[in-house]
């Protein structure tokens, strides 16, 4: 079946499903709330694009390796570099995010409410239990007025609490490529008592050569009410990942000779990574009286990496990270000219600490001459407020603003003759405003419109001097404006939601490499980008235990006003690292017998991998269906489940490095692969 085949069988599939659920039996969808505004609100309330993931679409019958399994679903998100965990999975949201060489950039990250993005604006998801996740929210669009550095947009992750019933589970699952996962999870609730325990292994061989990885987890969420009014939460997590090589980006030759080698450099220097992390967070919540509220956090995190890249001269990189941070925020709720009204008030502070050094590089990544040895201190101050005012029965506007500060101090440990102190500071400040206007159309239907600001700090490894130590002073934070305007119902019969928006970037961050020092990463910034586009949603849950969902993005991203160190010029270019348009189309059927089916697919259109338009990447159409049952007997509950990735065999790349030296642009994904499992669930009580 050829691609365009594919893409009109889906596109039919879709139109006629559409018109079907009008006609069909549908059950009532309950309302979802969510704190993407740090309070608990209503989706549909919010007055711009927040999308919401429950467990099922987390869990169910999924492999349970990347969050893309269940955020293909969201418009506006598009994913890539699922498959090579040395790099980390590469979201982005309405473009931000896409010129991150590796980790998650542009997007704030908070898990449980401590947030997994760091003071210097770096997120990762290798501290993300997928396995005893109970919902994802993404903020889809700026939000620095909430959530300050680097909030293009927001992926909020909060973990499962423990039943009433007390439960005991084993899942294990294993597939192609040497997979194996297994997970035990327990929980319950004992008086004022909640916890939630997970703990999973998790090990494959890769695709392609050279992307072992091998990661474990253990995660766990503890409650407590102090009183009825007030209740204090405990997440505990750590993360043992000694194994993730990375295969390198090749070009299009190799590829076509061997989609599944590794590069020849990564080979030689054994690129990849290991790390070990630990997060400790305390939050607590408490109703102080009647319409006022506090809410309280404090936490903890330690991360020790070591990495080998495809270059000799500092390719070794080892740091010892330790992060802190405070925040609390206060919520009164009341009435203002006889109105409701909410004002929610706060602060954040966090701090990071580097002990980073870089050693020459020998064959088989062992570790030579030390050549880069410095201490790196970032701290980041924010204060926010946010107002919620109703204006009339049907129409609610929202004002919010934040101020950030964020300081970088790096003091250089290796000074000689020939290499000159390099310690220094920079600094950042920022406003960040916003202002919303919601209206109910009917009780379920809302008009909303928005205009929100973000703004990016270069990290310290984006801030990495091509010329030697220190950081680099010629970058300047990206800054970005968004014009929103949307309409939906996510209750009801139907959901659907439309959101059109044009985004305003100036110096925007700009990934390239060095023929010196290839397979490393540096950034300039670019002048200006403007970015306009449309996301459509729409879900249903039609009869005979079917549910339908879609998930259409059209997006226009241009440079605007761009040349780079050597003169070349690249106005009106598209910005390299997002397709023009990507689709997604689900259907599940749930049977009452316990059987389930899952069948999804993804079309992305054709998308540039170099800032100067010269290569482009070819679109694909890639399709995947998981089914199994949930088998009840007694206290047990047995529940096997089979996949399989890839349905129609797709050749396509699961990422694209932007702007690689050599035109290694391409990491092939695999071929049609299947994995299975079992699940074993014991609840005592009841």
């Amino acid at each position: 079946m050829s691609p365009m085949v594919k893409k009109l069988f889906f596109f039919g599939m879709a139109f006629s499903l559409a018109c079907t659920s009008v006609s069909a039996q549908v059950i009532t969808l309950e309302p979802i709330d969510v704190t993407a505004t740090r309070v608990e609100k209503n989706l549909e309330e919010i007055p711009s694009a927040v999308t919401s993931i429950g467990r099922d679409d987390i869990q169910l019958g999924a492999e349970q390796l990347g969050l893309d399994e269940s955020l293909d679903s969201v418009p506006g998100l598009f994913l890539m570099n699922r498959y090579n965990f040395a790099q980390d999975l590469r979201p982005s949201i309405r473009g931000f995010g896409a010129r991150a060489a590796f980790g998650i950039r542009g997007i704030k990250v908070i898990v449980d409410g401590i947030p997994e993005t760091l003071p210097d604006g770096q997120g990762s998801v290798d501290g993300i239990d997928i396995g005893s996740a109970e919902q994802i929210t993404v903020i889809r669009g700026p939000a620095s007025s909430l959530y300050g550095n680097a909030s293009g947009g927001a992926i909020i992750v909060e973990s499962e609490r423990g039943p009433p019933e007390p439960f005991a589970e084993i899942r294990s699952s294993s597939g192609e490529y040497g997979l194996q996962k297994h997970q035990l999870k327990f929980g319950g609730q004992e008086g004022d008592f909640n916890y939630l325990v997970n703990v999973s292994d998790m090990k494959t061989d890769g695709y392609r050569d050279h992307s072992e990885a091998e990661n474990r987890q253990f995660n766990t969420r503890l409650e407590y009410g102090l009183s009825q009014d007030t209740k204090i939460v405990a997440t505990m997590h750590h993360t043992d990942q000694p194994v993730s090589n990375d295969p390198g980006g090749i070009n299009a030759d190799s590829v076509e000779e061997n989609r599944r080698q590794a590069r020849d450099r990564n080979l030689f220097f054994n690129t990849g990574e290991a790390l070990k992390q630990n997060r400790l967070g305390l939050m607590l919540r408490t109703q102080l009286a009647e319409g006022h509220s506090l809410q309280a956090r404090v936490h903890h995190i330690n991360r020790d990496f070591a990495a080998s890249l495809p270059l000799s001269g500092n390719g070794i990189v080892r740091f010892d990270r330790s992060v802190w941070g405070a925040g609390a925020q206060y919520t009164w709720e009341s009435s203002l000219g006889g109105k409701p009204n909410r004002l929610l008030l706060g602060l954040d502070f966090d701090r990071q600490d580097d002990d980073r050094s870089r050693f020459q590089n020998r064959e088989g990544g062992i570790a030579g001459d030390l050549v880069l040895d410095q201490t790196e201190e970032v701290t980041s101050l924010g204060v926010f407020l946010q107002n919620e005012i109703s204006l009339t029965d049907r129409s609610e506007l929202t004002l919010g603003l934040r101020y950030d500060e964020v300081e970088y101090d790096v003091a250089d440990c290796y000074i000689t003759s020939s290499n000159g102190d390099d310690s220094g500071t920079i600094s950042f400040d920022q406003a960040s405003p916003m202002v919303g206007l919601s209206f109910a159309l009917t009780e379920s239907v809302r008009l909303y419109s928005n205009v929100s600001s973000g703004f990016e700090t270069p990290t310290t490894t984006e801030l990495a001097n091509p010329n030697g130590g220190g950081f680099n002073q010629s970058l300047e934070p990206q800054e970005s404006t968004n014009y929103e305007v949307g309409i939906k119902s996510l209750s009801g019969r139907h959901r659907y939601e439309v959101a059109l928006f044009s985004i305003d970037v100036e110096n925007e961050l700009i990934p390239y490499e060095l023929e010196s020092q290839q397979g490393r990463t540096f950034y300039r910034n670019a002048g200006e980008s403007t970015r306009k586009g449309i996301e459509l949603a729409y879900a249903a849950k039609l009869g005979h235990g079917f549910e339908f969902s879609s998930a259409l993005t059209w997006s226009d991203f241009k440079f605007k006003r761009f040349s780079n160190a050597d003169g070349a010029v690249f106005d009106g270019k598209e910005i390299p690292g997002i397709p023009e348009h990507f689709l997604h189309l689900g259907l599940s059927w749930f049977g009452n017998n316990g059987y389930y089916a899952i069948w999804d697919a993804n079309v992305a259109g054709s998308l540039y991998a170099d800032n100067a338009n010269r290569t482009k990447v070819d679109g694909y159409t890639v399709s995947n269906l998981r089914f199994g049952l949930e088998k009840f007997i007694g206290s047990w509950e047995v529940s096997p489940f089979f996949g399989v990735n890839n349905l129609f065999d797709e050749e396509y790349n699961s990422n694209v490095r932007i702007n690689a030296f050599g035109a290694r642009y391409y990491e092939p994904a695999p071929e049609r692969n299947v994995y299975g499992g079992i699940t074993v669930r014991r609840v005592f009580g009841g």
